[in-house]
């Protein structure tokens, strides 16, 4: 283990839980020095590109994100330097004019759909974590979550899951499984993996 901040990467498909995962883990560490980072933060600007070429975007592609960026600020997190972390306009489909400033922690939890799918981020994690939930639930999921948070219709989603979202997970997601140091199967509900692993961050914490 490093002598600087213990990174935590948990990653999953589209729906998978990965995100209730991180809270889950956060919210049993509250007070203590541990922040969260989203791959998702570093969705590459699009300033340069017309409206209607950013609509073409495939956000399921590693070459979607600057991935260059977020290794370049998890280093600068790991030399206890502070970092401007980027936030994406979902309405323009580009980058905002807007960062968040974010201090060191001594605990970094990365979560992303793409995570473990580059060499050199993989390579910056001490546990990586990968949340296997069934293609029928992920989908269900995304259907759900598309339609009330997006007010997108059925249609739509359907269109892009068999268009391009399902197609990106077998191609580059499912494949980092074997990278995954733990697999937690259905996400948050698996409570027995939750424990084990704040309990593992907890030790990481009282050795440093």
């Amino acid at each position: 283990m490093s002598e600087g901040p213990v990174i935590i990467g948990v990653t999953g498909g589209s729906g998978s839980g990965k995100t209730s995962v991180c809270r889950e883990i956060f919210k049993q560490f509250q007070g203590k020095s541990i922040m969260m980072l989203e791959h998702d933060s570093y969705y590459k600007d699009q300033s340069h590109m017309s409206f209607e070429e950013r609509l073409e975007t495939n956000y399921d592609h590693p070459l979607a994100f600057d991935t260059d960026l977020l290794i370049e600020q998890l280093k600068q997190l790991m030399a206890g330097e502070a970092v401007d972390i980027p936030v994406y306009d979902y309405t323009n489909h580009t980058r905002s004019e807007e960062v968040i400033h974010q201090e060191p922690k001594e605990v970094i939890i990365l979560e992303g759909i793409m995570i473990l799918e580059n060499q050199r981020l993989r390579d910056l994690m001490d546990i990586k974590i990968f949340v296997d939930t069934d293609d029928d639930l992920r989908i269900i999921r995304r259907i759900q979550r598309d339609m009330t948070e997006r007010g997108r219709s059925l249609d739509s989603i359907i269109d892009q899951y068999l268009g391009v979202v399902k197609k990106m997970h077998e191609q580059f997601i499912e494949p980092t499984k074997k990278y995954a140091d733990v697999i937690i199967p259905e996400g948050a509900h698996n409570t027995v993996a939750i424990d084990l692993m704040v309990s593992k961050i907890r030790m990481i914490l009282n050795a440093h």
